[in-house]
Protein backbone atom coordinates (compact mmCIF):
# COMPACT_ATOMS: atom_id res chain seq x y z
CA UNK A 1 0.00 0.00 0.00
CA UNK A 2 1.27 3.45 -0.87
CA UNK A 3 0.01 7.03 -0.60
CA UNK A 4 -1.36 6.93 -4.15
CA UNK A 5 -3.59 3.96 -3.31
CA UNK A 6 -4.71 5.63 -0.09
CA UNK A 7 -5.63 8.88 -1.82
CA UNK A 8 -7.33 7.16 -4.75
CA UNK A 9 -9.41 5.01 -2.40
CA UNK A 10 -10.45 8.07 -0.39
CA UNK A 11 -11.51 9.84 -3.57
CA UNK A 12 -13.40 6.75 -4.77
CA UNK A 13 -15.47 6.72 -1.57
CA UNK A 14 -15.73 10.54 -1.44
CA UNK A 15 -14.09 10.67 1.98
CA UNK A 16 -13.17 14.28 2.89
CA UNK A 17 -10.37 13.29 5.28
CA UNK A 18 -8.66 10.09 6.36
CA UNK A 19 -5.52 8.77 8.00
CA UNK A 20 -3.97 5.34 8.44
CA UNK A 21 -0.94 3.82 10.11
CA UNK A 22 0.82 0.47 9.78
CA UNK A 23 3.27 -1.29 12.10
CA UNK A 24 5.38 -3.83 10.21
CA UNK A 25 8.81 -5.27 11.07
CA UNK A 26 9.08 -2.71 13.85
CA UNK A 27 8.64 0.22 11.49
CA UNK A 28 5.75 2.66 11.38
CA UNK A 29 4.18 3.82 8.11
CA UNK A 30 1.70 6.70 7.93
CA UNK A 31 -0.81 7.66 5.26
CA UNK A 32 -3.02 10.71 5.16
CA UNK A 33 -5.48 12.40 2.81
CA UNK A 34 -7.81 15.36 2.65
CA UNK A 35 -9.17 17.71 5.26
CA UNK A 36 -10.70 17.74 8.71
CA UNK A 37 -13.93 19.44 7.58
CA UNK A 38 -15.48 20.59 4.33
CA UNK A 39 -16.63 23.78 6.09
CA UNK A 40 -13.40 24.65 7.95
CA UNK A 41 -10.73 22.61 6.17
CA UNK A 42 -7.36 21.84 7.67
CA UNK A 43 -5.03 19.16 6.25
CA UNK A 44 -5.27 15.77 7.94
CA UNK A 45 -2.02 14.30 9.27
CA UNK A 46 -1.06 11.42 11.58
CA UNK A 47 -1.65 13.60 14.64
CA UNK A 48 -5.19 14.70 13.71
CA UNK A 49 -7.77 13.48 16.23
CA UNK A 50 -10.65 11.32 14.99
CA UNK A 51 -13.48 9.85 17.03
CA UNK A 52 -12.83 6.11 17.44
CA UNK A 53 -16.37 5.00 18.26
CA UNK A 54 -16.47 1.43 19.56
CA UNK A 55 -12.69 0.97 19.34
CA UNK A 56 -12.99 2.72 22.73
CA UNK A 57 -14.30 -0.59 24.12
CA UNK A 58 -10.78 -2.03 23.93
CA UNK A 59 -9.61 0.74 26.29
CA UNK A 60 -12.48 0.12 28.72
CA UNK A 61 -11.82 -3.63 28.72
CA UNK A 62 -8.09 -3.06 29.25
CA UNK A 63 -8.77 -0.71 32.17
CA UNK A 64 -10.91 -3.43 33.80
CA UNK A 65 -8.08 -5.91 33.20
CA UNK A 66 -5.64 -3.55 34.93
CA UNK A 67 -7.95 -3.44 37.93
CA UNK A 68 -8.28 -7.23 37.83
CA UNK A 69 -4.48 -7.62 37.80
CA UNK A 70 -4.35 -5.42 40.90
CA UNK A 71 -6.90 -7.64 42.65
CA UNK A 72 -9.57 -4.94 42.66
CA UNK A 73 -11.96 -6.61 40.21
CA UNK A 74 -12.81 -10.30 39.68
CA UNK A 75 -13.94 -10.92 36.09
CA UNK A 76 -16.15 -13.79 37.20
CA UNK A 77 -17.78 -11.93 40.08
CA UNK A 78 -21.33 -10.58 39.77
CA UNK A 79 -21.52 -7.03 38.46
CA UNK A 80 -23.60 -6.14 41.54
CA UNK A 81 -20.51 -6.72 43.68
CA UNK A 82 -19.22 -3.46 42.17
CA UNK A 83 -22.48 -1.78 41.12
CA UNK A 84 -24.91 -2.67 43.91
CA UNK A 85 -27.45 -0.17 42.60
CA UNK A 86 -27.92 -2.18 39.37
CA UNK A 87 -31.47 -3.36 38.65
CA UNK A 88 -32.40 -5.41 35.58
CA UNK A 89 -35.80 -6.39 34.27
CA UNK A 90 -35.64 -10.01 35.44
CA UNK A 91 -33.30 -9.56 38.42
CA UNK A 92 -30.64 -11.66 36.74
CA UNK A 93 -27.02 -11.86 37.86
CA UNK A 94 -24.39 -11.14 35.22
CA UNK A 95 -20.64 -11.24 35.58
CA UNK A 96 -18.03 -8.67 34.67
CA UNK A 97 -16.64 -10.99 31.99
CA UNK A 98 -20.10 -11.28 30.40
CA UNK A 99 -20.14 -7.51 29.93
CA UNK A 100 -16.77 -7.57 28.21
CA UNK A 101 -17.61 -10.41 25.82
CA UNK A 102 -21.20 -9.30 25.09
CA UNK A 103 -22.85 -12.38 26.63
CA UNK A 104 -24.79 -10.55 29.37
CA UNK A 105 -28.05 -10.82 27.42
CA UNK A 106 -28.53 -7.04 27.54
CA UNK A 107 -29.93 -5.53 24.35
CA UNK A 108 -27.83 -3.05 22.38
CA UNK A 109 -28.76 -0.17 24.68
CA UNK A 110 -30.70 2.95 25.37
CA UNK A 111 -30.31 6.20 23.43
CA UNK A 112 -31.30 8.30 26.45
CA UNK A 113 -29.07 11.34 27.02
CA UNK A 114 -28.16 11.41 30.72
CA UNK A 115 -26.26 14.67 30.54
CA UNK A 116 -22.65 15.77 30.70
CA UNK A 117 -22.24 15.71 34.48
CA UNK A 118 -20.10 13.32 36.50
CA UNK A 119 -23.27 11.33 37.27
CA UNK A 120 -23.89 10.48 33.59
CA UNK A 121 -22.97 6.80 33.94
CA UNK A 122 -24.84 6.41 37.22
CA UNK A 123 -27.98 7.83 35.62
CA UNK A 124 -27.57 5.54 32.61
CA UNK A 125 -27.26 2.50 34.88
CA UNK A 126 -30.51 3.52 36.61
CA UNK A 127 -32.22 3.42 33.20
CA UNK A 128 -31.15 -0.19 32.59
CA UNK A 129 -34.11 -1.46 34.65
CA UNK A 130 -36.25 -1.01 31.54
CA UNK A 131 -33.73 -2.34 28.99
CA UNK A 132 -34.84 -5.33 26.95
CA UNK A 133 -33.09 -8.63 27.67
CA UNK A 134 -32.44 -10.64 24.51
CA UNK A 135 -31.14 -13.92 25.98
CA UNK A 136 -30.27 -15.57 29.28
CA UNK A 137 -26.92 -14.50 30.69
CA UNK A 138 -24.05 -16.43 29.13
CA UNK A 139 -26.20 -18.10 26.45
CA UNK A 140 -25.11 -16.17 23.35
CA UNK A 141 -23.13 -13.15 22.22
CA UNK A 142 -25.27 -10.08 21.49
CA UNK A 143 -23.45 -6.79 21.01
CA UNK A 144 -24.39 -4.38 23.81
CA UNK A 145 -23.39 -0.74 24.10
CA UNK A 146 -25.05 -0.52 27.51
CA UNK A 147 -22.97 -3.46 28.69
CA UNK A 148 -19.87 -1.34 28.27
CA UNK A 149 -21.52 1.67 29.90
CA UNK A 150 -22.05 -0.64 32.85
CA UNK A 151 -18.40 -1.71 32.71
CA UNK A 152 -17.48 1.98 32.85
CA UNK A 153 -19.58 2.33 35.99
CA UNK A 154 -17.66 -0.57 37.54
CA UNK A 155 -14.45 1.35 36.90
CA UNK A 156 -15.92 4.45 38.56
CA UNK A 157 -17.11 2.65 41.68
CA UNK A 158 -13.89 0.69 42.14
CA UNK A 159 -11.51 3.62 41.61
CA UNK A 160 -13.57 6.44 43.12
CA UNK A 161 -12.84 8.48 39.99
CA UNK A 162 -14.92 9.33 36.97
CA UNK A 163 -14.56 6.83 34.16
CA UNK A 164 -12.55 9.30 32.07
CA UNK A 165 -10.19 10.16 34.95
CA UNK A 166 -9.65 6.49 35.75
CA UNK A 167 -8.81 5.50 32.16
CA UNK A 168 -6.42 8.43 31.96
CA UNK A 169 -4.71 7.36 35.20
CA UNK A 170 -4.66 3.62 34.42
CA UNK A 171 -3.73 3.78 30.71
CA UNK A 172 -3.37 7.05 28.85
CA UNK A 173 -0.78 8.75 31.08
CA UNK A 174 1.40 5.65 31.73
CA UNK A 175 1.47 4.86 28.00
CA UNK A 176 2.19 8.45 26.95
CA UNK A 177 -0.94 8.67 24.81
CA UNK A 178 -1.00 12.46 24.70
CA UNK A 179 -3.21 12.61 21.62
CA UNK A 180 -6.00 10.46 23.09
CA UNK A 181 -8.85 12.31 24.80
CA UNK A 182 -12.43 12.14 26.04
CA UNK A 183 -12.74 15.80 26.98
CA UNK A 184 -14.04 18.08 24.24
CA UNK A 185 -12.13 21.00 25.77
CA UNK A 186 -8.92 18.99 25.24
CA UNK A 187 -9.91 17.97 21.71
CA UNK A 188 -10.81 21.48 20.52
CA UNK A 189 -7.33 22.83 21.30
CA UNK A 190 -5.84 20.34 18.83
CA UNK A 191 -6.41 19.53 15.18
CA UNK A 192 -9.43 17.27 14.98
CA UNK A 193 -11.75 15.84 12.34
CA UNK A 194 -15.49 16.34 12.19
CA UNK A 195 -17.88 13.76 10.84
CA UNK A 196 -19.76 14.05 7.56
CA UNK A 197 -22.84 12.34 6.17
CA UNK A 198 -22.77 12.25 2.38
CA UNK A 199 -20.57 15.33 2.20
CA UNK A 200 -22.43 17.41 4.80
CA UNK A 201 -20.96 18.12 8.24
CA UNK A 202 -22.65 15.85 10.80
CA UNK A 203 -23.80 17.43 14.03
CA UNK A 204 -23.43 16.99 16.95
CA UNK A 205 -19.73 16.22 16.87
CA UNK A 206 -20.26 13.47 19.43
CA UNK A 207 -23.18 12.21 21.50
CA UNK A 208 -23.74 12.12 25.24
CA UNK A 209 -21.16 11.42 27.93
CA UNK A 210 -22.68 8.10 29.04
CA UNK A 211 -21.54 6.75 25.66
CA UNK A 212 -17.88 7.29 26.57
CA UNK A 213 -17.02 3.76 27.82
CA UNK A 214 -18.40 2.27 24.61
CA UNK A 215 -17.43 4.90 22.08
CA UNK A 216 -16.19 8.28 23.31
CA UNK A 217 -12.45 8.42 22.70
CA UNK A 218 -10.86 10.75 20.14
CA UNK A 219 -7.31 9.88 19.11
CA UNK A 220 -4.75 10.24 16.36
CA UNK A 221 -3.65 7.27 14.27
CA UNK A 222 -0.16 7.78 15.71
CA UNK A 223 -1.54 7.23 19.22
CA UNK A 224 -3.79 4.40 18.04
CA UNK A 225 -0.72 2.64 16.63
CA UNK A 226 0.98 3.07 20.03
CA UNK A 227 -2.09 1.43 21.56
CA UNK A 228 -1.75 -1.50 19.15
CA UNK A 229 1.99 -1.82 19.90
CA UNK A 230 1.20 -1.85 23.63
CA UNK A 231 -1.16 -4.80 23.17
CA UNK A 232 1.40 -6.62 21.05
CA UNK A 233 4.02 -6.25 23.77
CA UNK A 234 1.99 -6.53 27.01
CA UNK A 235 2.39 -10.20 27.97
CA UNK A 236 0.08 -9.80 30.97
CA UNK A 237 -2.78 -8.88 28.63
CA UNK A 238 -2.38 -11.87 26.30
CA UNK A 239 -5.40 -13.44 28.00
CA UNK A 240 -7.60 -10.84 26.33
CA UNK A 241 -6.91 -12.68 23.04
CA UNK A 242 -8.25 -16.05 24.23
CA UNK A 243 -11.75 -17.00 23.05
CA UNK A 244 -14.47 -16.58 25.68
CA UNK A 245 -17.54 -16.66 23.41
CA UNK A 246 -18.05 -18.12 19.94
CA UNK A 247 -19.49 -15.99 17.13
CA UNK A 248 -21.46 -17.42 14.25
CA UNK A 249 -21.73 -15.99 10.75
CA UNK A 250 -20.09 -12.71 11.69
CA UNK A 251 -17.52 -10.55 9.95
CA UNK A 252 -16.72 -9.16 13.40
CA UNK A 253 -14.85 -12.36 14.10
CA UNK A 254 -15.01 -16.04 14.91
CA UNK A 255 -15.02 -15.43 18.65
CA UNK A 256 -14.74 -12.76 21.32
CA UNK A 257 -11.91 -12.60 23.83
CA UNK A 258 -12.04 -9.87 26.45
CA UNK A 259 -12.87 -6.68 24.59
CA UNK A 260 -11.36 -7.96 21.32
CA UNK A 261 -12.94 -9.69 18.35
CA UNK A 262 -10.88 -12.72 17.30
CA UNK A 263 -10.78 -13.77 13.69
CA UNK A 264 -8.74 -16.14 11.55
CA UNK A 265 -7.93 -14.60 8.17
CA UNK A 266 -6.15 -16.64 5.51
CA UNK A 267 -4.98 -19.06 8.20
CA UNK A 268 -3.60 -16.30 10.46
CA UNK A 269 -5.09 -15.32 13.83
CA UNK A 270 -6.00 -11.65 14.28
CA UNK A 271 -7.58 -9.45 16.93
CA UNK A 272 -9.40 -6.24 16.22
CA UNK A 273 -12.26 -3.83 16.72
CA UNK A 274 -14.11 -1.31 14.58
CA UNK A 275 -15.97 1.80 15.56
CA UNK A 276 -18.48 4.31 14.27
CA UNK A 277 -19.76 7.63 15.55
CA UNK A 278 -21.64 10.50 13.93
CA UNK A 279 -20.00 10.49 10.49
CA UNK A 280 -16.63 9.14 11.68
CA UNK A 281 -15.35 5.58 11.42
CA UNK A 282 -12.31 3.68 12.70
CA UNK A 283 -10.81 0.23 12.21
CA UNK A 284 -8.01 -1.42 14.19
CA UNK A 285 -6.58 -4.84 13.32
CA UNK A 286 -3.60 -6.60 14.93
CA UNK A 287 -1.81 -9.78 13.83
CA UNK A 288 0.07 -10.80 17.01
CA UNK A 289 2.10 -13.62 15.46
CA UNK A 290 3.42 -11.23 12.79
CA UNK A 291 3.95 -8.22 15.06
CA UNK A 292 1.71 -6.36 12.63
CA UNK A 293 -0.99 -3.74 13.14
CA UNK A 294 -3.02 -1.45 10.90
CA UNK A 295 -5.37 1.38 11.82
CA UNK A 296 -7.57 3.42 9.51
CA UNK A 297 -9.91 6.34 10.25
CA UNK A 298 -12.24 8.33 8.00
CA UNK A 299 -14.68 11.21 8.43
CA UNK A 300 -17.46 10.31 5.99
CA UNK A 301 -20.61 8.30 6.45
CA UNK A 302 -21.67 5.84 5.37
CA UNK A 303 -18.77 5.13 3.01
CA UNK A 304 -16.09 5.48 5.66
CA UNK A 305 -16.82 1.85 6.48
CA UNK A 306 -15.94 0.29 3.08
CA UNK A 307 -13.06 2.78 2.79
CA UNK A 308 -11.51 1.53 6.04
CA UNK A 309 -12.14 -2.06 5.01
CA UNK A 310 -10.35 -1.52 1.69
CA UNK A 311 -7.37 0.12 3.42
CA UNK A 312 -7.07 -2.59 6.07
CA UNK A 313 -7.29 -5.37 3.49
CA UNK A 314 -4.70 -3.73 1.24
CA UNK A 315 -2.30 -3.22 4.14
CA UNK A 316 -2.80 -6.81 5.30
CA UNK A 317 -2.00 -8.17 1.87
CA UNK A 318 0.88 -5.85 0.98
CA UNK A 319 2.69 -5.82 4.32
CA UNK A 320 1.71 -9.10 6.00
CA UNK A 321 0.91 -11.28 2.99
CA UNK A 322 -2.57 -12.06 4.35
CA UNK A 323 -5.51 -12.06 1.90
CA UNK A 324 -8.98 -11.23 3.24
CA UNK A 325 -11.90 -12.09 0.93
CA UNK A 326 -15.69 -12.01 1.31
CA UNK A 327 -17.54 -15.36 0.93
CA UNK A 328 -19.42 -15.97 -2.31
CA UNK A 329 -23.22 -16.12 -1.81
CA UNK A 330 -25.32 -19.01 -3.07
CA UNK A 331 -27.40 -18.57 -6.25
CA UNK A 332 -30.86 -17.09 -5.63
CA UNK A 333 -33.39 -19.70 -4.50
CA UNK A 334 -37.06 -18.64 -4.28
CA UNK A 335 -37.96 -21.15 -1.54
CA UNK A 336 -35.08 -20.07 0.70
CA UNK A 337 -35.81 -16.39 0.00
CA UNK A 338 -39.45 -16.71 1.06
CA UNK A 339 -38.41 -18.32 4.34
CA UNK A 340 -36.25 -15.39 5.43
CA UNK A 341 -38.21 -12.46 3.94
CA UNK A 342 -40.15 -10.49 6.53
CA UNK A 343 -40.01 -7.86 9.24
CA UNK A 344 -37.75 -8.01 12.30
CA UNK A 345 -37.02 -5.57 15.11
CA UNK A 346 -35.27 -4.82 18.40
CA UNK A 347 -35.54 -1.98 20.90
CA UNK A 348 -33.79 0.55 18.63
CA UNK A 349 -34.24 -0.56 15.02
CA UNK A 350 -36.63 -2.14 12.53
CA UNK A 351 -35.34 -4.46 9.79
CA UNK A 352 -37.17 -5.48 6.63
CA UNK A 353 -35.95 -8.20 4.26
CA UNK A 354 -37.74 -8.10 0.90
CA UNK A 355 -37.76 -10.80 -1.76
CA UNK A 356 -37.64 -9.08 -5.16
CA UNK A 357 -38.09 -12.31 -7.10
CA UNK A 358 -34.46 -12.28 -8.21
CA UNK A 359 -32.72 -11.46 -4.95
CA UNK A 360 -33.05 -10.26 -1.37
CA UNK A 361 -32.84 -6.67 -0.10
CA UNK A 362 -32.28 -5.70 3.53
CA UNK A 363 -33.26 -2.34 5.05
CA UNK A 364 -32.59 -1.25 8.65
CA UNK A 365 -34.27 1.89 10.00
CA UNK A 366 -34.04 3.56 13.38
CA UNK A 367 -37.39 3.33 15.15
CA UNK A 368 -39.43 6.52 14.53
CA UNK A 369 -40.11 6.95 18.25
CA UNK A 370 -36.37 6.83 18.95
CA UNK A 371 -35.67 9.45 16.32
CA UNK A 372 -38.58 11.64 17.49
CA UNK A 373 -37.49 11.48 21.13
CA UNK A 374 -33.82 12.21 20.44
CA UNK A 375 -32.63 15.54 21.78
CA UNK A 376 -29.88 15.71 19.15
CA UNK A 377 -29.83 15.12 15.40
CA UNK A 378 -29.22 11.45 14.61
CA UNK A 379 -27.50 10.13 11.44
CA UNK A 380 -29.71 9.50 8.43
CA UNK A 381 -30.88 5.95 7.79
CA UNK A 382 -28.93 3.93 5.25
CA UNK A 383 -30.26 2.95 1.86
CA UNK A 384 -31.33 -0.72 1.46
CA UNK A 385 -28.61 -3.32 0.84
CA UNK A 386 -28.58 -6.36 -1.45
CA UNK A 387 -28.28 -9.59 0.50
CA UNK A 388 -26.98 -13.02 -0.48
CA UNK A 389 -27.58 -16.26 1.41
CA UNK A 390 -24.75 -18.54 2.50
CA UNK A 391 -24.84 -22.09 3.78
CA UNK A 392 -26.07 -22.98 7.29
CA UNK A 393 -28.62 -20.12 7.48
CA UNK A 394 -25.92 -17.47 7.18
CA UNK A 395 -25.88 -14.44 4.84
CA UNK A 396 -23.61 -11.71 3.49
CA UNK A 397 -24.40 -8.15 2.36
CA UNK A 398 -23.21 -7.85 -1.23
CA UNK A 399 -23.41 -4.12 -1.93
CA UNK A 400 -23.44 -0.65 -0.43
CA UNK A 401 -21.64 0.75 2.59
CA UNK A 402 -21.81 -2.53 4.52
CA UNK A 403 -20.54 -4.84 1.78
CA UNK A 404 -19.13 -7.97 3.39
CA UNK A 405 -21.16 -7.65 6.59
CA UNK A 406 -22.26 -11.12 7.64
CA UNK A 407 -24.94 -12.51 9.91
CA UNK A 408 -27.26 -15.46 10.41
CA UNK A 409 -30.87 -16.48 10.86
CA UNK A 410 -32.22 -18.43 13.81
CA UNK A 411 -35.01 -20.99 13.58
CA UNK A 412 -37.49 -22.67 15.89
CA UNK A 413 -39.14 -25.85 14.61
CA UNK A 414 -37.74 -25.06 11.18
CA UNK A 415 -39.25 -21.55 11.02
CA UNK A 416 -37.04 -18.44 10.87
CA UNK A 417 -37.73 -16.41 14.05
CA UNK A 418 -34.80 -14.01 14.22
CA UNK A 419 -31.80 -12.54 12.47
CA UNK A 420 -28.42 -11.44 13.77
CA UNK A 421 -26.77 -8.36 12.22
CA UNK A 422 -23.37 -7.12 13.42
CA UNK A 423 -23.83 -8.96 16.71
CA UNK A 424 -27.28 -7.45 17.31
CA UNK A 425 -30.36 -9.66 17.52
CA UNK A 426 -33.61 -8.82 15.71
CA UNK A 427 -36.75 -10.84 16.48
CA UNK A 428 -39.27 -11.64 13.75
CA UNK A 429 -42.51 -9.66 13.93
CA UNK A 430 -43.98 -10.27 10.50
Amino acid sequence: MDNDFFAETARHFAVPGAAAAVLHDGREHFFRHGVTSVENPLPVDENTLFLLGSVTKTYTATAVMRLAAAGRVDLDAPVRAYVPELELADGREITVRQLLNHTSGLDWGTLVDTGEGDDALARHVAALATLKLVAPAGERASYSQSGFTLAGRIIENVTGQTYEQAVTTLLLEPLGLRDTHFDRDAVMTRRFAVGHEKGVVARPWRHWRANNPGGGIAASVADLLKWARFHLEAADLAGMRRPTAVLRGSNLGDAIGVGWFLREIDGVRTIGHGGSSNGQFAELLIVPERGFAVVSVANQGPDGIPFNQAVVRKALEDFAGVADRDPEPLPYNAVDARQVAGRYDNDAMVMTIDDTGTGLVLEVLLRPEIRDAAEVELPADHAPFPLGLLRADEYVITGGAFTGQRGFFTREDGVVVGVDLAGRLFGRVG
